[in-house]
């Protein structure tokens, strides 16, 4: 059976597209739940119209995360926080503070997307990764510098 997602299914294929899964995957699975349409002939041209509009809404927001993605290579944040004389942090550095401060500069992300190779523990200058997409993963330079007393 051939059936238009509405939605992202995991190993089934991306919104927008007309894919071809079993008959009984369809009817107990995707159709229930509004993941996805029935294409028959009578409703394939509205589909394949569909297929066109989700395709530049992909390619518009393929453009702006790129040019999110460029704002936030060229960003650079400071953090400034107690520490102990040794510089070493009370406590590492979290997603929230990196979403606040990116926030203040006028970048808005989630703090799932915020990925660090390792926790920061110690002032310095640290790369941490933003994943916007699967591809499109830019790093961020954040400052570690003590808050002085």
């Amino acid at each position: 059976m051939r059936v238009f997602l509405h939605k992202n299914v995991e190993k089934v294929g991306m919104a927008g597209e007309i894919v071809k899964v079993e008959d009984g995957f369809a009817r107990n699975f995707l159709i229930p739940r509004k993941l996805g349409s029935e294409v028959t002939s009578i409703n394939e041209s509205f589909f394949k119209k569909q297929i066109k509009i989700v395709e530049h809404r992909k390619e518009v927001i393929a453009t702006q995360t790129s040019m999110l993605a460029e704002r936030i290579k060229h960003t650079k944040v400071t953090i400034k926080r107690k520490m102990h004389d040794d510089g070493k942090l009370y406590g590492a550095i979290s997603a929230c503070e990196v979403v606040e401060m990116l926030a203040q500069q006028g970048i808005s992300i989630s703090k799932s997307q915020v990925e660090f190779e390792k926790s920061i523990k110690s002032k310095g200058t640290f790369e941490v990764t933003i994943k916007l997409t699967s591809r499109l993963k830019p790093a961020l330079k954040v400052t570690v510098i003590p808050e002085l007393q």
